[in-house]
């Protein structure tokens, strides 16, 4: 294990950074969670068109 040569506990810095973040809103996060949901709903669109028109086979 390698030492810690400033001696402050680099856990405890990680808090400390998580803690200074911006916290997201309620209103911010259903956002994001639309925006996922639309991005599913339009993919699910796009596997249901017609295959497409080639045929793969083996080639030996």
């Amino acid at each position: 294990m390698t030492q810690n040569k400033s001696e402050v506990d680099k856990n405890l810095q990680n808090v400390v950074k998580d803690l200074e973040k911006q916290t997201v809103t309620s209103h911010q996060a259903q956002q994001v969670q639309q925006q996922t949901n639309d991005h599913r709903h339009q993919d699910a669109l796009n596997h249901d068109k017609a295959p497409h028109s080639y045929v793969l086979t083996d080639k030996e």
